[in-house]
Parts: structure tokens; C-alpha cells; sequence
């Protein structure tokens, strides 16, 4: 099959030639262990299932950054994974025929991972022949077991659509992923510091101590109940999402460099947690980073209007 006429490198994305900064799967030992034994099962494929932001997608990624490393167990070595975006496959009159085009390419395929999040969209999409049969679509590929199937979807939509389709429960081990801890969640802006350092060109130049009390501010800023209820994200997203604000803050005033000016800014005008919070969290910020602040002239103004 030439290039041109593969639906794999037409609308999927090769994790596995991907330039990984960092591990992706930071503190997800446990679950990428689930993951590749889930894989390693003969007819059996994977379905990662928790809330919104968790890191379904980074699992993934992680398995990608070990099979570059050759970190894998024998049996799955030199295997591919490609992630394909539910979009490509629905939402379009040709839809079913897409699903087709993949199936069939991956009957003439090996040693190839297909990663599809939000996969039960593909499960509750309807066709002229009525809903789609996943599980006997990808059935002849993946009964040879050369060919897996990675699927991920909130805990919600799984109740909703997958737990309805028996043949897809009997061939996809359902694999949980919790919302990180706030310890692992510290480490894990910790460890993906460098990649947005990568991704910016901007640095974060303060020792490893007072990074941490960064990471730990932050991830105590996004807890459970200070955060904007409509954004319906989780550790660790919702704590990368204020951590990347401080580095586009720095860009935006052509700094080379994240200081606490930008962190101040940042965290004032985030929108992932409610503005009573961010009034509270500001007279902490104030204290904790106060010889920082002092040191480089930093006035943080708290509002007292209500």
C-alpha cells in the first residue's frame, strides 16, 4: 500500500516517531503496566476509562515513549501506535465508510496500535444501516492479534454507550485511570516543566525548591472545590493549564524567562477557578513567595471588594 492511499498516515498521527521531551506518562507506572498486560492478552485490546484531564491521552503517549526506549516486553516490540481522532471517522455521510477504510487497511497490516479517544462516539454514531458495530468491524483484525485497539472515554460515556454493546465489553479490558494525588500531580508539573520549556523557549530558572513550592501552589490553587464547575478538567490538566499560562504570560512581555511578575499575572487572571478563590489564593501566593517577590519587585494587589 502506498503512502498516499494509507488512512493510517493520512489521518492518524505515529506516536511512536513523536520527539518526547520528558516521560508523557509521569507517576503512571501502574496503569501503562495495565495497559501493556491488556495488550499482551491474545483478542483482547484496551479501553482507558476516567474523568475528563486525567492524562488518558499521556498513558497512551507514555507507551509510545517506552517502545521508542524498546522498554517493552519482546512480544510488543517494534509495534506502531497511531492515534486517530474521532472526528476522521465521523461526522461526515461517509462515515461508515471511513470506519471501512481503517478496518480494511488493518487487515493487510502488523504490529500496529490504533489509539482513538472519545471512542464511544464511534459506538453511538449512526449510519444508513442503523449504529455502528464496532467490535465485529475491527473483529478480523484484531482475532489475528497483530492488530490492537486502544480506546479511551470519560467513566460517563462508557455507562452510557460502551457497557451496551456486549461484544465490545468481551474484547476490550476496561482499564481504570484515577485522578492523580496532589503529590503526584506536583511531580508531574515538575517533570513536564522541560517540555514546555522545549515548547516555548522560555526557562523557568529558579532552583528545584522553589519550583516545587510553585508546583504545589498551583496544584493547591486547582483543588477539587476551587475550581470553575463549567471546565468539568482534573489533575493534573487543570494545574498544567495555569502552569502554561505562566510561561504564555512571559512570552507575551518578550521575556526570555518566567519570574513571579508572570506567575502573579497568571494566576490573577486564570479562569479554571472561581475569582473568590483567586482573592484567597493571592494573599497566600503573597506570603509564601515573599522574599522572591521582594527580590525582584513584585507588588501583588489584593482586591477587598467583594
Amino acid at each position: 500500500m502506498n503512502n498516499t492511499d494509507s488512512f493510517l498516515d493520512r489521518y492518524g498521527e505515529d506516536l511512536t516517531a513523536n520527539k518526547y521531551i520528558t516521560n508523557p506518562a509521569i507517576a503512571r507506572d501502574k496503569e501503562l503496566k495495565e495497559l501493556v498486560l491488556a495488550l499482551l492478552t491474545p483478542e483482547k485490546s484496551a479501553c482507558l476509562v476516567g474523568k475528563p484531564g486525567i492524562g488518558k491521552t499521556a498513558i497512551v503517549e507514555g507507551l509510545a515513549y517506552r517502545m521508542q526506549l524498546n522498554d517493552m516486553p519482546k512480544a510488543l516490540q517494534g509495534y506502531k501506535v497511531y492515534k486517530i481522532s474521532t472526528p476522521s471517522l465521523v461526522g461526515t455521510t461517509d462515515g461508515e465508510n471511513k470506519v471501512m477504510q481503517l478496518v480494511n487497511e488493518l487487515k493487510t497490516r502488523d504490529k500496529i496500535i490504533v489509539f482513538i479517544d472519545e471512542i464511544h462516539m464511534l459506538m453511538g454514531a449512526s449510519t444508513a444501516n442503523g449504529p455502528m458495530d464496532l467490535a465485529n468491524m475491527f473483529k478480523e483484525g484484531l482475532g489475528r492479534g497483530t492488530v490492537k485497539l486502544i480506546g479511551a472515554t470519560t467513566t460517563e460515556e462508557y455507562e452510557r454507550y460502551v457497557l451496551r454493546d456486549k461484544a465490545f465489553v468481551r474484547r476490550f479490558e476496561r482499564i481504570d485511570i484515577s485522578e492523580p494525588t496532589q503529590e503526584m500531580c506536583v511531580q508531574i508539573l515538575m517533570r513536564t516543566v522541560p517540555k514546555i520549556e522545549y515548547q516555548t523557549g522560555v526557562k523557568l530558572n529558579y532552583t528545584d525548591f522553589i519550583k516545587e513550592n510553585i508546583m504545589k501552589f498551583i496544584v493547591n490553587m486547582t483543588s477539587e472545590y476551587k475550581r470553575v464547575y463549567e471546565i468539568s478538567s482534573r489533575y493534573p490538566d487543570i494545574a498544567l493549564t495555569v502552569l502554561r499560562q505562566c510561561f504564555s504570560t512571559a512570552l507575551f512581555d518578550n521575556s526570555s524567562e518566567v519570574k513571579f511578575k508572570h506567575i502573579y499575572e497568571a494566576i490573577k487572571s486564570t479562569k479554571v477557578v472561581y475569582p473568590d478563590v483567586i482573592k484567597k489564593e493571592l494573599v497566600v501566593f503573597k506570603d509564601t513567595f515573599k522574599d522572591e517577590l521582594k527580590a525582584e519587585n513584585v507588588v501583588v494587589e489584593i482586591s477587598t471588594q467583594e
